[in-house]
């Protein structure tokens, strides 16, 4: 069984800064790309295993997104946040759990960031 553990939400006023971590745990035997998304509908930022980067052009040069392949771990920097930014974040990641195991999608279970203006 594979587990993301998401961290980090909280409630900070316009401009201020938060940083979201995901921890995966399990039966894993590589892990290919990892993302964060709002809502699980809109892509945050998105991470190849070899450091591949995108974002949504709503937090470009704002949220900085970053993995740690030796701890399993994927983190969300997020500055100068504004109220838009409000939601639940979910770490999500493409896993495979044997060498000869499908590709599956997996999901946290999300963690809410608040931002008042």
């Amino acid at each position: 069984q594979v587990q993301l553990v998401e961290s980090g939400g909280g409630s900070v006023q316009t401009g201020g800064s938060l940083r979201l971590s995901c921890a995966a745990s399990g039966r894993i035997f590589k892990i290919e790309t990892m993302a964060w998304y709002r809502e699980q509908r809109e892509l945050v930022a998105f991470i190849s295993k070899d450091g591949r980067i995108n974002y949504a052009e709503s937090v470009k040069g704002r949220f900085t997104i970053s993995r740690d392949n030796a701890k399993k771990s994927l983190f969300l920097q997020m500055n100068n946040l504004k109220p838009e930014d409000t939601g639940v974040y979910y770490c999500n990641a493409y896993i495979r759990q044997t060498p000869i195991a499908t590709l599956d999608s997996y999901w946290g279970q999300g963690t809410q960031v608040t931002v008042s203006s």
